[in-house]
């Protein structure tokens, strides 16, 4: 077996003969769109895509009468988290398809347009094709539309991802960058694959349906030739064909933005396969600064929160960053600790153990900050199914310790660590079905949520990804969150 360590690119060599980024503004976008554009419906595998944007609203539940309220709060873009990352392929599709159905009828009722965006992992995990699949399916059955091609841009370069020349990487400017097919994250137990080159991942995953000649590529250099070339390219669009596009910088992004408007505007249609900050770049909203702790006290005020003192810091990741961060964590705050053991839920005396972990925590809140993790060895199952049924397990034990601890006294705020966990923890833990988005805790990463209803509400609920940050962001937050 091969030793070799991959042996990262510097972001100089990566971006070598290609022009320079084009200085396009989030006004600029924000006009293009004017008022005849389609709202967006992001349908979100887990609620970390939301960490890129803010002040828009948020469902962890999706009736016809849920999906009315977000399109009609007017905002360009409601977020409906499916959480499907961790259910079952047919699940999984039956799920966006009941989002889409129900999203299409409220805003017939409205009287809106919408466009389907399908947010999935920066790093490429997720039920893809599947997920656009269904989404352009549902378009045609309920709207009679046709989607002309499925736009896939994975790139999200406040975390380090990034596209170049259809390859996409993880890494950072400081460190330098690897094809993302030779990181941990190409070796998911669910969502594995080999494939950096998102022409050849797309055949990969596509299972041949779509050969890699087959993708529409679109290049850093012809995006940064401007807005035009990119619009002619997609106005050649058809058949719902899948398009591929480079990204580095957010002005990237914003070139995209506008070309998909002409096109729009030209009669085109598509569905959206993308990472977290292209919905910020489409809908002509800015990079917004970090929540200060002062914004954060003001949500606090009058609500559940306003005189708690300690906070909950749930962690269900096991990727090697939340690792390190949760490392990072403990030599700053010295935070109590209580771990959820996996054997124990799968194998053992499950309801003793968690009865166990829940008083332990609650009698630990009264003197500080307390992380509630689960044991750090990853168990996985024989297949992807397997695993993702050991998952939702798991995650059902943290629901419901969650679920006991906020019953039992208040908190001051609730941070969820990974994708899963930070999706399962909102909807079932905490009961939230409707709230807002109200802005990231980190430059472009780990959004705020603010409950608008329910046993949360006014508990600052921080998402956190499991796969992004600094190894001391975590730390970063919860003192923050502490002040």
């Amino acid at each position: 077996m091969s030793t070799d360590v991959p042996v990262k690119i510097a972001g100089a060599d990566l971006l070598a003969g290609y022009p320079e980024p084009l200085a396009v503004s989030a006004v600029e976008v924000h006009a293009a769109r004017g008022a005849s554009a389609r709202r967006l419906v992001v349908l979100d595998d887990d609620p970390t895509g939301t960490q890129s944007v803010a002040d828009l609203p948020v469902l962890t539940s999706w009736s016809r009468e849920d999906l009315a309220w977000a399109l009609g709060t007017g905002a360009p873009a409601v977020y409906v988290m499916t959480n499907s990352r961790s259910l079952a392929p047919a699940t999984a599709a039956e799920r966006n398809r009941a989002v889409a159905t129900n999203a299409l009828r409220a805003a017939a009722e409205l009287g809106v347009e919408i466009d389907f965006v399908s947010r999935g992992d920066s790093t490429l995990r997720g039920h893809y094709p599947l997920e656009p699949d269904v989404l352009t399916e549902t378009l045609a059955d309920v709207a009679g539309a046709t989607a002309d091609g499925v736009v896939i841009v994975p790139a999200f370069g406040d975390a380090g991802r990034i596209t170049v020349g259809g390859v996409h990487y993880a890494g950072s400017a400081a460190d330098g960058y690897l094809p993302v097919g030779e990181t941990e994250f190409a070796k998911d137990a669910s969502f594995g694959y080999a494939s950096s080159d998102l022409r050849a991942w797309v055949e990969e995953k596509s299972q041949g349906r779509y050969g890699a000649d087959d993708v529409t590529a679109i290049t850093l250099d012809v995006l940064r030739s401007g807005a035009d070339a990119v619009a002619e390219a997609l106005l050649r669009c058809a058949d719902g064909r899948p398009v591929v596009v480079d990204a580095v910088e957010e002005t990237d992004l914003r070139v995209l933005a506008l070309a998909l408007l002409r096109a729009e505007a030209a009669g085109k249609r598509f569905v959206y396969r993308v990472g977290p900050p292209f919905v910020r770049a489409l809908i002509g909203q800015d990079v917004l600064e970090p929540l200060t702790a002062a914004e954060v006290a003001g949500i606090r005020s009058g609500g559940m929160a306003q005189d708690a003192t300690s906070g909950l810091i749930v962690v269900g990741s096991h990727v090697s960053q939340t690792t390190r961060q949760l490392e990072a964590l403990r030599d700053r705050r010295h935070p109590a600790e209580v771990e959820i053991d996996v054997d124990s839920v799968l194998r053992g005396d499950r309801d003793a153990h968690l009865a166990d972990v829940v008083a332990r925590t609650v009698e630990l809140l009264e003197a500080g900050n307390v992380v509630v993790r689960t044991s750090r060895t990853l168990v996985t199952g024989d297949d992807a199914g397997a695993s993702l049924d050991i998952a939702r397990t798991v995650s059902d034990a943290v629901v419901e310790v969650v679920q006991r601890i906020l019953a039992a006294r208040p908190l001051r705020f609730v941070i969820a660590k990974g994708g899963i966990t930070s999706s399962d923890v909102a909807s079932r833990g905490l009961e939230i079905t409707r709230a807002i988005v109200r802005g990231p805790m980190l430059p472009g990463i780990v959004s705020l949520w603010e409950p608008s209803e329910g046993p949360a509400r006014g508990i600052p609920y921080i998402v956190f990804a499991g796969n992004v940050g600094t190894e001391q962001n975590l730390a970063d937050v919860v003192d923050k969150l502490t002040e």
